[in-house]
C-alpha cells in the first residue's frame, strides 16, 4: 500500500524570531538518557569519576556575603545540575570561614550529608566549588556515592552543547586539563618504577619494576592529547584572526554581545538581525559564536557577534580553552553587555561578567549595558535598576520592547568615521558610492549632470582614495 503521509509544514510566521525553533527541536530530540555517561572514551581502563548525573543532592559552603548570596549560588548550581540532566532532591549549605581542606564541608556536615543521601536515595553529590582530588576522594569514601564539583558539572554541560569543531576541541581540552590531576589508578601497590636493564638511570638489582603503570601510561597519553588539541586550537585561532583582520581592514565596526549565561544574548541577536540562532531556557545554550551583519539607521554596516555566556567562578580551564573565542570580545569596538533584569541578583551577574572580561583584556572596550527580560521583572526591580544604571537600555527580546532604542544606542556608540569630504563621483563609480554607504556616513546627496555630489564622513583610508574626486 502506498504511503501517503506528508510531514506537517511549519509556516514561517509560526516561528519565534527570538528562539531558533528548528535547532531547539533538534536538541530536544537528543536529550540525555538516564544512566549513560559522558566521560572521555579515548583513554581507557582508568577509574574515572563518571558524570552519570541522575538524582543529586547539592552542598555549598557559605564563606562570605549574605545568606541571600549563598542561596542564590546554590539556586544557580541547581539550574546547572538540571541543565546537565539531573533531578535535584535537596540542597545543604554549611557556614564556615573557609572550606575544610579534607572534606570541603567539615566532618560533622559530612554525616548530615550522608543522612540526606540515604533519606533521598540520591546517587550523586554536587559541591558548589572546585574540589581538590583529596577532597573528592574523602567525600566519596564517607558518603558512599559519586561526588562531582561545580567545575566538572560545567564541563559536562559544555560537552553536551558544543557543536562546532572548534567548540568540541575547546571543551575536550578543558576536560583533559581538569581530569589530569584527578586520575586514579588501581591501587598504590602497582609499581611506579621504570623497567629495563640496570644502569646509571636505574636503581640496580632488586629495584627494577615491570615498567609504566596504567595510570602513568594514561597520564602520558592525556598530555599528548592536550598538546595536539592546543595545536589544533592555535590553528583555528589563526583562521579566526584572519577573518577578524579582514573585517577590520574593510572598516566594518564590530559589536560583541556578552553577558551572563541565559541572560538572553542569543534572543537579542535574533531580534536585532533575524539570525535564527538557537535559544533555549538553559544555561550555556550557546557555545559556538555567531556573527551577523546588520546596519544602523544611517546606513553604516556593523557586525554583531554572540558569545559564550559567563557564570560566577567560571572554571579557569574554560576561560583558557575558550580564549580564542572570547577574544572576539576583546577585539570589538563595542561590548553590548546583556543582563537578566528578572534575575534575583543582576548586580552580581554584572560583576561576574566584568571579572571574566578583565581576564581576556576586554575590560577597556566601551560598554553598553542592556537590561533584558523587562517583561518578566517587577516594577520595583525596574526602578531599582534604573537608579543603579541610568545609562543602560531596558529591553525585552521576547516582546520587542526597547529594541528600537537599543538600535539607536548601538549606532550612537559605533566608531564614527573621522574625515569630512565633499566629492563628485562619476555615475560609473558606483563601487565607491557603495563603499561610502557601507563603511562611512553620507550626510548629503545631490545628482548633477557630471555625477553624484556627496558630502560624506569616512575613515582616513577611504578619504585618501577619494582625494582626486574632491571639489
Amino acid at each position: 500500500m502506498r504511503n501517503t503521509y506528508q510531514a506537517p509544514v511549519l509556516e514561517v510566521d509560526e516561528l519565534d524570531v527570538t528562539s531558533g525553533e528548528l535547532e531547539l527541536e533538534e536538541r530536544h530530540s537528543l536529550r540525555r538518557v538516564a544512566g549513560l555517561s559522558t566521560e572521555l572514551t579515548d583513554i581507557t581502563e582508568v577509574e574515572y569519576r563518571q558524570l552519570r548525573l541522575e538524582r543529586v543532592v547539592l552542598v555549598g559552603v557559605w564563606t562570605e556575603g549574605s545568606a541571600e548570596d549563598a542561596d542564590n549560588s546554590l539556586t544557580e548550581l541547581a539550574a546547572l545540575a538540571e541543565t546537565a540532566g539531573s533531578q535535584v532532591l535537596e540542597g545543604l549549605i554549611q557556614r564556615r570561614s573557609r572550606p575544610d581542606t579534607a572534606t570541603f564541608i567539615g566532618r560533622g556536615k559530612v554525616e548530615e550529608l550522608r543522612d540526606a543521601v540515604i533519606a533521598t536515595g540520591a546517587d550523586t553529590v554536587i559541591c558548589d566549588g572546585e574540589l581538590s582530588p583529596s577532597q573528592l576522594r574523602n567525600l566519596e569514601q564517607q558518603t558512599k556515592v559519586k561526588v562531582v564539583d561545580r567545575t566538572a558539572l560545567i564541563l559536562d554541560i559544555f560537552a553536551q552543547h558544543a557543536k562546532s569543531k572548534e567548540g568540541k576541541a575547546q571543551v575536550e581540552l578543558a576536560q583533559l586539563q581538569y581530569l589530569l590531576p584527578r586520575l586514579r589508578g588501581w591501587g598504590e601497590s602497582l609499581s611506579r618504577q621504570g623497567g629495563g636493564a640496570g644502569g646509571s638511570g636505574g636503581g640496580g638489582v632488586g629495584t627494577r619494576g615491570p615498567g609504566e603503570t596504567k595510570l602513568e601510561t594514561d597520564r602520558r597519553r592525556i598530555n599528548q592529547r592536550i598538546s595536539k588539541l592546543r595545536r589544533e586550537i592555535k590553528g583555528m585561532r589563526t583562521v579566526r584572526q584572519t577573518k577578524r583582520s579582514r573585517r577590520a581592514s574593510s572598516g566594518v565596526p564590530a559589536v560583541a554581545i556578552a553577558g551572563y549565561t541565559n541572560a538572553g544574548k542569543s534572543s537579542l541577536l535574533n531580534r536585532l538581525t533575524q539570525a535564527g540562532v538557537l535559544v533555549e531556557d538553559a544555561l550555556f545554550a550557546t557555545l559556538d559564536p555567531t556573527t551577523r551583519r546588520t546596519a544602523a539607521e544611517d546606513g553604516r554596516v556593523y557586525t554583531l557577534s554572540d558569545t559564550v555566556g559567563f557564570v560566577r567562578h567560571l572554571p579557569h580551564q574554560i576561560v583558557e580553552a575558550f580564549r580564542s573565542t572570547l577574544e572576539e570580545v576583546s577585539f570589538a569596538d563595542l561590548v553590548v553587555h546583556v543582563v537578566d533584569g528578572a534575575h534575583p541578583d543582576p548586580e552580581g551577574q554584572v560583576s561576574a561578567v566584568r571579572e571574566v572580561l578583565a581576564e581576556v583584556d576586554a575590560d577597556t572596550i566601551p560598554e553598553l549595558l542592556v537590561i533584558n527580560k523587562m517583561d518578566a521583572a517587577d516594577e520595583e526591580t525596574v526602578l531599582r535598576l534604573k537608579r543603579a544604571w541610568p545609562d543602560a537600555v531596558f529591553v525585552s527580546a521576547k516582546s520587542g520592547a526597547g529594541i528600537a532604542e537599543l538600535h539607536q544606542a548601538i549606532a550612537e556608540r559605533l566608531p564614527k568615521p573621522a574625515v569630512d569630504l565633499r566629492v563628485l563621483l562619476p555615475y560609473d563609480r558606483g563601487d565607491l558610492v557603495a563603499r561610502i554607504h557601507r563603511t562611512g556616513q553620507v550626510l548629503q546627496t545631490r545628482h548633477v549632470e557630471e555625477g553624484i555630489e556627496l558630502r560624506v564622513r569616512v575613515d582616513e583610508r577611504l578619504a585618501n582614495e577619494l582625494e582626486s574626486f574632491k571639489y
